[in-house]
């Protein structure tokens, strides 16, 4: 999984990975990383990356079920979305 950076516009980590020989692009929403105890509070560039880090392997089980149309992931990465290629 390669982090693209952070898209100010959608509050969330752009990410892209390898399925099926092809490259899937999602959007990670950056509240999946707050701390849930500070209502509103952003969590901080780091915090997101190793938040990001500590569950690699949901978030790109979660953008597989997507990328196939399988069924829906497991909340909370029932947030993550597909960005559309053009």
């Amino acid at each position: 999984m390669e982090i693209r950076g952070r898209d100010p516009a959608t509050e969330c980590y752009r990410v892209e990975i390898d399925i099926d020989n092809r490259i899937v692009r999602a959007l990670v929403p950056e509240r999946l990383a707050a701390d849930m105890r500070l209502i509103g509070a952003r969590p901080s560039h780091q915090t997101a990356y190793v938040w990001m880090a500590e569950n690699k392997d949901k978030i790109e089980a979660a953008i597989a079920i997507l990328a196939r149309g399988t069924g829906r992931p497991r909340a909370p990465f029932d947030q993550i979305t597909l960005i559309e290629e053009r």
